[in-house]
């Protein structure tokens, strides 16, 4: 099985910065591509970025310049670096991590597709 696991969620005043982190644990053979996604009150979930075992990256058009996203590939760890937050911004951010996993040493490896429960990021004007 695989674990995510979002941190660094809080409260901060428009204008600020937080970095958010995305843990991924367990039997993982391999992660294809990690991903941040966020949910406002009374909205859908929604695509902030994504980054690929590679390096590559995918941002929602309206958070690119001031939203980045890395990844280190040896702790299966992502990082959401926020700055200029504005109170449209509050939501609650969720993880994605998609791969594969080996439920033991003698099995084939298996795809796996897995959320965080997230973690709350308010901005206040």
């Amino acid at each position: 099985q695989v674990h995510v696991v979002e941190s660094g969620g809080d409260s901060v005043q428009a204008g600020g910065s937080l970095r958010l982190s995305c843990l991924a644990s367990g039997s993982i053979f391999s992660i294809v591509a990690m991903g941040w996604y966020r949910q406002a009150p009374g909205k859908q979930r929604e695509l902030v970025a994504t980054i690929t075992s590679g390096s590559s990256t995918n941002y929602a058009d309206s958070l690119k310049g001031r939203f980045t996203i890395s990844r280190d590939n040896a702790k299966n760890t992502a990082y959401l670096q926020m700055n200029s937050l504005k109170s449209e911004d509050t939501a609650v951010y969720y993880c994605n991590v998609r791969g594969t996993y080996t439920g033991s040493p003698d099995s084939f490896p298996v795809v796996f597709d897995s959320w965080g429960q997230g973690t709350q990021v308010t901005v206040s004007s």
